[in-house]
């Protein structure tokens, strides 16, 4: 039987792209049932609606708190009967409400080698540091900041400091790596 499987992404959504795409064709043993978004016309958005796939938007801002918040998100996830999760750019922490009945999968993409440059922009704060190996990072999510237990990395080179050269090259290794890992946990 196929997982269902939420996606939530704030942005591009280039790596849902490679997810979505990678459960069409059979390579992970799911189902995309449900993008989360929590930035309305975000381009992820469009992505999804392109595969048919459906979309929550919500502005965080109109609810009164972060349990609410996710409360009305879990309401969806149960109603689409989805078990398990992948943040793909997801901007924003994720609270107990949707821990507490996803602990342990819910899954998410860091562009570095953690516990390296956690939190916002760490393409850019390795760059800023002078590192010479970039990388990416699986993990599940818990309570902490991009603190979870990390499921898989990839190193990616780079003896440079543009950060237009360099940002490809970290996208082009965690779609590779996002889907290698999302689908060695849900092959059964």
């Amino acid at each position: 039987m196929k997982h269902r499987l939420a996606i939530f992404a704030s942005g591009n959504g280039s790596n849902f792209e490679a997810l979505a795409a990678a459960c069409a064709k059979n390579r992970i043993n799911a189902d995309v049932a449900l993008c989360v978004c929590d930035k309305p016309g975000a381009y992820v958005t469009e992505r999804a609606k392109k595969r048919n796939i459906r979309v929550l938007e919500l502005r965080p801002k109109s609810f009164s708190n972060k349990a609410e918040y996710e409360q009305v998100i879990l309401n969806e996830l149960q109603k689409e009967n989805v078990d398990f999760i992948c943040l793909a750019g997801y901007m924003r922490i994720i609270g107990a409400t949707l821990l507490q009945h996803y602990e342990g999968r819910i899954v998410n993409i860091h562009p570095s080698l953690l516990p390296a440059f956690p939190g916002v922009d760490a393409i850019g704060q390795a760059l800023e540091y002078g590192v010479k190996v970039f990388g990416v990072t699986v993990h599940l999510v818990d309570q902490s900041l991009d603190g979870g237990k990390i499921l898989s990395q990839a190193p990616i080179p780079y003896n440079g400091n543009d950060r237009d050269e360099l940002e490809p090259m970290v996208h082009t290794r965690e779609h590779a790596l996002y889907v290698e890992t999302v689908a060695e946990i849900l092959k059964n």
